[in-house]
């Protein structure tokens, strides 16, 4: 956001705002958040910018849904982070290295060895090496923050995180899960009769219990050929209805029938099966004190942004900016 003088810089703003200077203004100013403004070009760029996310994780009516409450409080959203840029600069947080430290870990991973590489590996995805590192200090120091004014606060006991655990088992249940392996065939471009006879091949072989990895090997058409026919685990609800019908009540080590469905045919051998259980209270303890650690932290920070919005100078000059 662009910095200007508190004393003069504000009535400048308002001026240009109203057209007082009696010329055609260049950016229009949408808030005013004590030394810092949010620009029409910055509250579009933010929007979209966040639309791309919701776009690559929501479709259909989810996606209409959340785009809504993200247009609704995105100017609260972009005056929250300024606010917290703000009281990160009064107290000198500092994160240069631990930026310079998450690029070299970015670079490592992703096999680059060069900032110009990682900068073309940016451009590919449509950004900037500069907005990313900015963007990426920013998020650090309203991180660093938050945990110094108020997550290192924070007090998590014992008894809270057993209570938590006696009162929300029924989030701590292990559904059931399926390993499995399969021989599927193709129906398209073959005839009736030469499905039929590669399902008798493939069924003459189960009975003489040959190997099913091998068997699926040496017949099956889908990418698990090359694994010996080895699907991976599903938990209950992942799989297609009618594939999981037909192995809930199968016993391990057993094959289903022929499974016709989607223009193939399938036979699945169940390998495990991981029966539904309630974790332990050691299993679930991490994932309870994690909650209750951002339940608590989410409060704390609603009180911690109520008192710093009440000692500053919030000024929305566009309630409702246009998007294009």
């Amino acid at each position: 956001m662009k910095r200007v003088n508190k004393a003069i810089g504000i009535v400048c703003v308002l001026c240009m705002a109203s057209g007082i200077f009696g010329q055609d203004v260049v950016e229009a100013i949408v808030a005013v958040v004590n030394d810092d403004i949010i620009t029409l070009s910055e509250y579009r760029q933010e929007y979209q910018s966040r639309l791309r996310i919701l776009r690559s994780q929501l479709q259909g009516e989810e996606l209409s849904q959340q785009e809504g409450i993200m247009k609704k409080n995105l100017m609260e959203s972009m005056i929250t982070d300024i606010l917290l840029l703000q009281e990160a600069r009064k107290l000198g947080l500092n994160v240069s290295e631990q930026v310079k430290m998450t690029l070299e870990n970015i670079k490592k991973e992703n096999n680059l060895t060069t900032d110009e590489q990682l900068r073309r590996a940016l451009a590919q995805q449509g950004l900037t090496y500069e907005d990313f590192v900015k963007q990426m200090e920013q998020n650090m120091l309203k991180q660093n923050l938050i945990f110094s004014e108020v997550g290192r606060k924070i007090v998590i006991d014992d008894s809270e995180i057993v209570s938590y655990y006696k009162s929300h088992q029924e989030d701590f249940i292990e559904p059931v899960e399926y390993t499995l392996k399969m021989i599927y065939i193709a129906q398209e471009g073959k005839s009736q009769e030469e499905i039929e006879s590669k399902k008798q091949q493939i069924d003459q072989k189960i009975q003489a219990k040959e190997d099913f990895g091998q068997i699926a090997s040496e017949f099956s058409e889908g990418p698990e050929k090359d694994s010996q026919g080895d699907l991976g685990s599903f938990k209950e609800g992942e799989l297609q209805k009618d594939l999981e019908q037909a192995i809930e009540n199968l016993e391990v080590g057993s094959v289903t029938p022929w499974l016709n469905t989607q223009g193939a045919w399938y036979r699945l051998k169940l390998v495990e099966k991981k029966e539904r259980r309630l974790r332990e209270f050691q299993e679930a303890r991490k994932d309870i004190e994690n909650e209750l650690f951002k339940e608590k932290q989410d409060e704390e920070l609603e009180k911690y942004m109520t008192g710093i919005r009440a000692k500053s100078y919030i000024k929305i000059l566009m309630a409702d900016p246009p998007l294009d």
